[in-house]
């Protein structure tokens, strides 16, 4: 027969519960504490996300690159210019004399927008035939071009106040003629879905790799490799190919859906996006295998890819129009694989670029994945010491 319960054993099993609980939560606190990794990511990724969104990210972007194409060298057409100019929308970063140039500037991504003053333009004005400014617009990107393209004609206005008397207001004497290459419907699905490609990737083959390592350790298999003879790189170069294979199926399949299914044009080669994907997947993996190689098991591995994939996302001009961003901001953009490659794939797929006109972009993707190699082999190396 059992005894009766009392209130001194309720009392007591009540007390022994929250002992239990409280040794149990100040266990969890000590290991927090020790795993240092995850209390930075506790402190740095809230601290990070309100610096970026509240100093980087602006999402109508000003001092936006701009060229000038100039046929004639004119009072009219440098006021145009100087009115352009003090808007807080157009910077003028290069002057060009001929087609070739100012249409190559757009297709590799150099500037954002052109103008062009054609030959006898101030001529044209004073007879009274109203001649065609053009205003050529990269519209891959449709945030960064469209309030700077709605504001043309108030900022024209401006200029012929003080160089045209033609009644109050002065009346416009001649077309502003825009025309928004590469995408000229202003379709979402242009801009992001090219862009998507280089964010999956981004996040998935930093988790694969970062992964590598840690999993290793912690499955006691990296004893085995230890006893092996093979050195480091032939480690990493065997953890790293097979997940190239494993990223290109996905861009594959990423580029496959978006051109069947939305439409999305590819208008350059195929062949060069092939490579240059190839080139950000490996370049991505190589991070994702330094990561693994700096932290002390899955979690943190875990943690240290999405402390990297946040400012990838946000910094890389894909969500928010990069050169709206501040200069600081564009600087570390410029370090992050993901900013290149977005530029890389909406060049091909949207303008046709060709191998010329993304040089820039190409060898900065060599040069990141070199870097991140060979931190990847030097900590290896130093883990196994």
């Amino acid at each position: 027969m059992s005894p009766a319960r009392t209130p001194d054993n309720s009392a007591d099993r009540a007390a022994g519960f929250w002992r239990r609980t409280w040794a149990m939560l100040v266990k969890e606190f000590i290991q927090l504490r020790r795993d240092r990794v995850s209390f930075a990511m506790i402190v740095m990724i809230p601290v990070m996300q309100l610096l970026l969104f509240g100093y980087a990210i602006n999402t109508t972007p000003r001092h936006l690159p701009t060229a000038v194409l100039t046929q004639e060298d004119s009072d009219l057409g440098r006021s145009v210019l100087k009115a352009l100019e003090n808007s807080a929308y157009f910077s003028f970063t290069r002057e060009v004399h001929d087609v070739d140039t100012f249409d190559n500037l757009l297709k590799s991504g150099t500037v954002l927008f052109g103008v062009e003053i054609p030959r006898g333009f101030e001529r044209m004005v004073r007879r009274g035939d109203r001649p065609a400014l053009l205003v050529a617009a990269d519209a891959t990107d449709p945030v960064a071009a469209g309030s700077a393209l709605s504001a043309l004609g108030v900022l024209v206005q401006t200029a012929l106040e003080h160089d045209l008397h033609a009644g109050d207001p002065p009346s416009m004497p001649f077309e502003i003629r825009t025309h928004a290459r590469y995408n000229p419907a202003a379709s979402s699905r242009l801009n992001i879905v090219p862009g998507l490609v280089g964010t999956i990737l981004t996040m998935t083959m930093l988790i694969f790799t970062a992964l590598s390592v840690t999993r290793e350790i912690e499955r006691g298999t990296m004893e085995s490799l230890l006893s092996m003879p093979i050195r480091p790189v032939e480690i990493m170069f065997g953890k790293i190919i097979p997940y190239v294979l494993v990223g290109f199926v996905q861009a594959t399949l990423i580029i496959g859906i978006g051109v069947l299914l939305f439409g999305v044009p590819v208008y350059g080669s195929m062949i060069l996006l092939a490579l240059l994907t190839t080139l950000f997947i490996t370049t991505n993996l190589s991070i994702g295998y330094t990561f693994s190689t700096i932290v002390q098991n899955q979690l943190q591995a875990m943690q240290m890819s999405m402390m990297f994939f946040l400012p990838s996302i946000l910094l890389s001009g894909f969500m928010f129009p990069f050169a709206g961003m501040p200069v600081w901001a564009q600087y570390i953009g410029e370090g992050l694989p993901l900013t290149h490659y977005v530029r890389i794939v909406r060049a091909i797929m949207l303008k046709g670029a060709t191998l010329q006109n993304l040089e820039y972009d190409a060898l900065a993707l060599v040069a990141l994945m070199l870097v991140a190699m060979t931190i990847a082999v030097t900590r290896f190396r130093r883990t196994l010491d």
